[in-house]
């Protein structure tokens, strides 16, 4: 891996980023993986639950990320992560997802966090289960593929 972690941080979207991250591109045959990122900033405009994130490597934008926590259990959610592909392959999706659950556990203080993939996105998969994810057998409205991470 070429990258340091302590590198890799998130900020909120505003004025100074928003462009930026809606300019994020996936590689070909992955735009059906997941939404685009003016998909889900329409969704957190809609739904104040949704916190929506730019992916930094030092100043440098590499991704988009939203996260958030519904209902009385406070089920929450890693609901979107997405790294621009110039930046992909780099280990960035593998260290953001990292960090993603030690902030999005301390900021909703919770010990399970969940995420849903399309089957067909085998990088994904691979990535969240060698991170800890563990596949539910269960799977969201869309047909997408629940995973649990449960925090020890």
């Amino acid at each position: 891996m070429d990258i340091k972690m302590s590198n890799v941080h998130f900020r909120d979207i505003d004025d100074s980023n928003e462009s930026i991250v809606r300019n994020i591109k996936l590689k070909p045959g992955q735009e059906n993986f997941i939404e685009t990122v003016d998909a889900c900033l329409k969704e957190a405009n809609t739904y104040s639950e949704w916190h929506p994130v730019a992916i930094y490597d030092d100043e440098e934008i590499v991704g988009f990320a939203m996260y958030g926590s519904f209902g009385p259990n406070k089920d929450t959610w890693i609901d979107r992560i997405m790294i621009d592909e110039k930046y992909q392959g780099k280990g960035f999706g593998r260290i953001a997802m990292m960090k993603l659950i030690d902030v999005v556990s301390k900021e909703y203080g919770v010990k399970i966090i969940y995420l849903s993939i399309v089957e067909e996105n085998r990088a994904a998969y691979n990535l969240y289960k060698s991170l800890g994810f563990k596949f539910m057998n269960e799977r969201d409205p869309n047909g997408e593929l629940i995973f649990k991470y449960t925090i020890s």
